[in-house]
């Protein structure tokens, strides 16, 4: 339930624009509380990441490549390919092209690979099915409006990673930058009942080039390809500064405005409809990170807050560009800002299912075997088909 008075964790700056925080007796909210305790659980060290990195190497060995990166053109996840150059590893870098990218992350993206000297696979989704389901959760009017991307990223590295037989795949999510993200926010993007039924309500047609990704592609992948996500910048000391700073020095890159502003819908969704019509600034999330990893004073951050979430000058060349690109006008954009907000509990999802299974999944991940195997296929209503795959895994 919504909260009925106003209250900012005196901590971080994460305030009760997310209806499910909790503070303390402190008044430090739940978010910075978790971030504080799991970074205190994570111990850097030059060892653990030599185990990683021969781990890589022993499993790419006779393969032409080590790991799969995925890579935006943002600082993240070019520094993550500048590191694992230097390490020595094999790198494929991906792309999910979307059909958003900034001309700036374009550059970066090959400044990076061209430089370094590694492989690179842009992975297009079919953009006509890809817009009709953008237009549907905007239609839908639930925050998670970039659930269709969220989905098609890990669906995208994990089916390359699968073509070419690599067992790594690297993500440069971190949690310097983006440890705190509150569920009310951005519910599970891995929800595939949730957004198929969005899709049927608001959009047209079928989902069929789509890279779906929910729990039965995720464990598939997992058991049977024995494919693995390293989050690769967790493992070393990690500065968005200074790695902003050697980029620009050492590979031309170029900064392009905002945390995820590489994508023109992301930074659009992000800065302009989310604050607008859900009271969700993403800022705040951001900001909260980086005040836990000391990166960031809590004064500097309200400072920042103080000003828009976008930049008045370029909003409305902005909208027009993203507008035309998805074939709306106006009037109908403007229809759909007014629109009541919704949650994902408004339609049909599997948040009771999904959580059991990830629950008891990572409880058994170390001893899975033949008998929890076919436990799951009753209980999640798999058929011989779909674990045939875990089964030859396990012979």
């Amino acid at each position: 339930m919504p909260f009925s008075y106003y209250r900012q964790c005196n901590r971080c700056v994460m305030d009760t624009s997310d209806t499910e925080i909790v503070f303390d007796a402190n008044g430090h909210c739940n978010h910075c509380t978790s971030l504080i305790e799991t970074k205190s659980r994570i111990h850097i060290s030059e060892a653990k990441l030599n185990k990683l990195v021969r781990k890589m190497l022993a499993a790419g060995k006779g393969r032409p490549y080590d790991c799969i990166l995925g890579i935006s053109g943002g600082a993240d996840s070019c520094y993550a390919a500048l590191l694992l150059k230097q390490l020595g590893l094999r790198v494929l870098a991906v792309h999910m092209d979307n059909g958003w990218d900034s001309e700036i992350a374009v550059r970066n993206i090959h400044h990076i690979v061209d430089r370094l000297g590694i492989d690179y696979k842009s992975y297009v989704l079919d953009w006509e099915e890809f817009k009709d389901l953008q237009l549907a959760f905007l239609k839908a009017s639930v925050p998670e409006i970039e659930s269709p991307t969220d989905m098609a990223i890990p669906g995208a590295l994990h089916k390359v990673a699968a073509e070419h037989n690599v067992k790594y795949i690297i993500s440069a999510n971190n949690l310097q930058t983006e440890g705190i993200l509150p569920r009310s926010w951005h519910y599970n993007s891995k929800d595939l009942v949730y957004l198929k039924s969005i899709h049927r309500k608001f959009g047209s047609g079928q989902l069929k080039n789509f890279p779906v990704f929910g729990y039965k592609q995720e464990i598939l992948y997992k058991l049977y390809h024995r494919i693995k996500i390293i989050y690769f910048l967790n493992y070393v000391p990690y500065s968005k500064q200074e790695a902003i700073d050697m980029l620009k020095e050492k590979m031309g890159w170029e900064y392009y405005g905002g945390k995820h502003h590489e994508s023109w819908y992301t930074k659009f969704i992000q800065s302009y409809v989310l604050p607008l019509k859900f009271n969700i600034d993403y800022r705040r999330a951001t900001f909260s990170s980086q005040i836990c990893a000391g990166e960031l004073s809590r004064k500097d951050a309200l400072q920042k807050l103080q000003g828009l979430p976008y930049d008045p000058n370029q909003i409305e060349e902005e909208k027009k560009y993203v507008l035309k690109k998805l074939g709306l006008n106006n009037d109908q954009f403007e229809y759909i800002m007014s629109m009541p907000v919704k949650t994902y509990k408004d339609y049909l999802n599997d948040e009771t299912r999904l959580d059991f299974f990830y629950r008891i999944y990572k409880k058994l991940r170390p001893s899975l075997n033949l008998s929890v195997i076919l436990s799951m296929k009753n209980g999640f209503g798999l058929n011989d088909e779909s674990v045939a795959p875990w089964l030859r895994y396990l012979h």
